[in-house]
This record gives C-alpha cells, structure tokens and sequence, in this order.
C-alpha cells in the first residue's frame, strides 16, 4: 500500500492492481471499454486506497478535455430544476452526457452578471437555454468551444428549437373557430422593461431576435387576421416569471374585469400561465369551456392529469436535450434543428359543435 502522507495516484492503483494504467483510466472515464467485473475490482479496490478518481484539472490540463458540459440557464437554478419544461430538457441532457461518460455542470445566468464562474472554465462545451439568457455571461464564454442554443438565437451558432410560431398558428386557428367574442393574450416576458400586467401602447416588445414568445406572438396574431380581428384591438397581459406566485396578480387582474370586459379566450404563452388561469378562474364560479376558454404551450404533465385537461401544444422537452447534447458531443451535425410539436385536444378549449 502506497504511504498515506500522500494523495493516492491512478499510477498507484495501477501497481496495486497489476495492471495498466490506462485500464485504470477507463474505469472511470470510458466504462464502455471494461467488463462489469473489471470495472468493479478497480473500483473498489480504489475505494479501499482512498482514490477517488483522476483529478479534473490535471486532466483538462494533460489532454485539454475535461469531459465536463456546462449548462447556461437564463433562470436561477432553484427555478429550473422545479419547472417541468426545464427539468425535462435537463433529463435529455444528462440522459446523452451519461451515456457518453461525461459530467453536466448547471450554471445560472441570474447570479453572475459580469462572467461566466470559475468552475466552468474548464468545460469542453456549452448548452445556453432559456428565455433572454445573461448576455454579458455569453459574451465571457470561451470562444474556441462548442455551444449550443436552446430555444434561443446566438449568432453564428447552431440551435435547437421547436416550431414556436407554426405551432402557435394552428392552436389559434382551432381555439378562434369557436368564435369567442373577447379573446385575449398573456405573454411570458416579451416586454423591453419589466411588466406583470396588462401591456400598453408604451409598452416595447421584445423582437423575436431575442426571445421564442415572440414567435409565439406572431402565430397567434397571424391567425387574427385571418379571422378579421385586428391584432391590435386584442388586448394582452405579460407574465414576468413562470411561476404559480407571479401569473396570479396578473390573472386576477384579468378574472376580476366586470363581465362585458372579461375575455372569454385566453390565449397562454405555457401551460403554467394557463393553469394558473384555469384554477382561479374555477376559484370564481366560472365554467371551462362555456365561459372561458383556455388554451397554452408545452404540454406539461400537470395540465393533461387534471380535468378539465388543457387544450395544449406539446413539444418534447427530453428530445430537445437529447439533441444539445449529441451536438455539443459531436454525436449530431452542429447545424439549426427545429423540432415538430404536437397540438392537443384538450377539454379547456375544445372543437366547437
């Protein structure tokens, strides 16, 4: 046994084990290579000298990979890991990263303004994804290294995307079939300057550069005009956050209007915002679908579980992250992919008689 005033090496274990040490490597970094029984002999006689694996800087440093993929999410990691749509997209990562025996590294661009941390200097490649991501944070990313966009533009770099604005087109064109009287819209952070409510004429809109929900937008409004309704006559709400807490002052607001002001059509940007709508609007006596329709986007578990189930587009979150990853890994072309999404007929807002 190596002397314990100093830290346990692979060249150590390979001594200890009769063995080479790139077999040792293997063990821990390509498990694909071994036997299950191989692995497990080196593995735990490893356990039983106190080494705990192959030093990440030192390798970074010796082969310039870290086998570490770091991911920039827009929102806090709190918030991602418990929205559903985030957390998804998060297992189709991990699910490919895993697989190839690489580590997932979760930065967040809400609590480093001015650059990217320390800990992902050393990553082999980058995953940004989210609504509006830190920019002074992408402007800090190493340039020499992949990255991919999820549902977001970077210029110059390949993206994954769902089909935003078809999709949004075609929930429009079945939701206005039915003729509503006061359709309405609720947006999820498409204003220059924080707004959590009603929008204005000196409101800005985020140009669809910048955000997917501007898309989104664009499909609903070209499905107006299509029925004769002047986008511009139909009002609209923005939500600031995906949240449960932040859509509700928003919502009430909305629910509260005196009878002949009250849509009855809310057009939502995601299934949490319509949701929302769909529990405060039953809170007050109002009937789903007769005196408010509901429709929304992502196609989330919660909103096809519960009834009425929400009338939805689907979009396939793991395949997304699936996708990032084998680019980032070189496992797929580094090119724009756009995804197809699915439109679910719910109870919400359902085919008219």
């Amino acid at each position: 046994m190596p002397p314990s005033s100093r830290r346990i090496t692979l060249k150590d274990l390979a001594a200890r084990l009769g063995i080479s040490t790139a077999t040792v490597s293997n063990a821990f970094n390509r498990p694909d290579q071994l036997s299950p029984a191989l692995r497990e002999r080196i593995l735990r006689e490893a356990k039983a000298m106190g080494y705990s694996g192959p030093d990440a800087k030192a390798r970074s440093l010796r082969t310039g990979r870290s086998r570490i993929i770091a991911v920039v999410l827009a929102e806090s990691l709190t918030y991602s890991l418990n929205d559903a749509v985030a957390s998804e997209l998060l297992s189709g990562i991990a699910e490919v990263l895993d697989a190839h025996s690489h580590t997932l590294l979760l930065v967040s661009g809400r609590h480093h303004a001015n650059r990217i941390p320390d800990s992902a200097s050393i990553a082999d490649g980058f995953i940004v994804y989210g609504l509006m991501p830190n920019l002074k944070m992408l402007a800090d990313l190493p340039p020499q290294r992949p990255l991919v966009a999820v549902d977001f533009d970077i210029e110059s770099c390949p993206t994954v995307h769902v089909d935003n604005e078809p999709a949004s087109y075609a929930i429009a064109c079945h939701a206005l079939s039915s003729l509503p009287q006061r359709p309405a819209v609720i947006n999820l952070r498409l204003t220059e300057q924080p707004c959590n409510g009603r929008i204005t004429a000196e409101h800005r809109l985020l140009s669809a550069e910048y955000t997917i929900t501007r898309h989104r937008l664009i499909g609903f409004q070209r499905a107006f005009k299509e029925q004769g309704i002047d986008p511009a006559q139909v009002p609209m709400w923005n939500v600031e956050e995906n949240t449960f807490e932040v859509c509700v002052p928003v919502i009430e607001e909305i629910l509260d209007l005196p009878k002949d002001q009250r849509p009855d059509l809310l057009m939502c940007m995601s299934d949490r915002i319509a949701l929302t709508a769909l529990t405060l609007a039953e809170q007050r006596g109002l009937r789903i679908p007769e005196d408010l329709s509901i429709t929304g986007f992502d196609g989330i578990a919660e909103g096809q579980y519960r009834a009425p189930r929400l009338t939805t587009v689907r979009q396939d979150n793991v395949a997304k992250g699936r996708l990032a990853a084998s680019m980032i890994l070189g496992k797929e072309p580094m090119a724009p992919h756009r995804l197809e999404t699915e439109l679910i007929m719910g109870q919400t807002c359902p085919r008219p008689a």
